[in-house]
């Protein structure tokens, strides 16, 4: 018994042992790519795809980085910043918006924990919610336009890359908020504090290419916005759930590409 103990307290963190398992789970679940491979029948694939998380961000900001290339030489920034709000909304099925939305119904309601617990399950949009959706894209959307050239492209790798690590960072930041399962416990993993530091790593990692001022305004925003935002879901509800994790992601993006507009004026 002692021997076992000790293997499960060494053993590898569930990205080493199942890295292309780990890839493909969170390649399905981030993107609408449509995978047949059935890699929800072993939750251990799903803690696996967490430290896959950045690098999914990565793969969508470089399709986008693609789009805004081709569209520079053609088109005014206003219309590369709603063709990548598209692709970021597409990419995940519009996941993340929907995560926003119901957090903000719940969040946002002078409700108790269990009571917006309720609201946020509930697959109806409020007001709070269409609200949310709106002032995110809105704020994307005058971010994006005020930008040009390498600075554009700069920012639209950043974004999905740093909302990816947010989701990551906010995991281990706080306890999954709901008794039983969900959707979100799914990707709860012992090494997730771990894998947090890794995405950190990744996130510095790829945007070292960039200036440092640039670099700076994204890390910034990232964890500003963690920061605060967890601690407003540790106040209202004691902790993430899947939707808060999507929310976390959608108004990371924003920030992100806010701070990139600061000094331009």
């Amino acid at each position: 018994m002692p021997e076992q103990e000790e293997d499960r307290r060494f053993r590898l963190p569930e990205a080493f042992r199942y890295p292309l398992a780990g890839f493909l789970a969170a390649l399905r679940f981030l993107t609408i790519v449509p995978l047949t491979w059935r890699c929800e029948q072993d939750g251990r694939f799903f803690s696996a795809a967490l430290a896959w998380f950045p690098v999914i961000g990565l793969l969508i900001g470089l399709a986008a980085a693609v789009l805004v290339s081709c569209l520079i030489p053609f088109f005014p920034p206003s219309v590369s910043a709603i063709a990548v709000i598209i692709l970021l909304a597409g990419a995940s099925g519009c996941l993340h918006l929907d995560g926003l939305a119901d957090s903000s119904d719940g969040l946002l309601s002078a409700r108790t924990r269990d009571r917006i617990l309720e609201i946020m399950r509930d697959s109806h949009t409020g007001a709070m919610g269409v609200i949310a959706i709106v002032v995110v894209l809105l704020g994307k959307y005058a971010a994006l336009s005020s930008l040009e050239g390498s600075m554009l492209i700069f920012t639209v790798i950043a974004m999905p890359l740093a909302g990816r690590c947010a989701i990551v960072l906010t995991m281990a930041c706080l306890p999954y908020a709901r008794e039983g399962e969900g959707l979100g416990r799914l990707f709860y993993a012992p090494s997730t504090r771990l894998t947090s530091l890794w995405a950190l790593f990744f996130l510095a990692a790829v945007l070292i290419f960039g200036e440092w001022r640039m670099v700076f305004a994204v890390f910034v925003a990232v964890i500003v916005t963690v920061l605060f935002f967890s601690l407003w879901c540790r106040s209202k509800i004691g902790g993430a759930t899947g939707d808060t994790l999507g929310a976390v992601c959608e108004l990371t993006e924003m920030m992100v590409a806010l701070a990139m507009t600061y000094g331009t004026a």
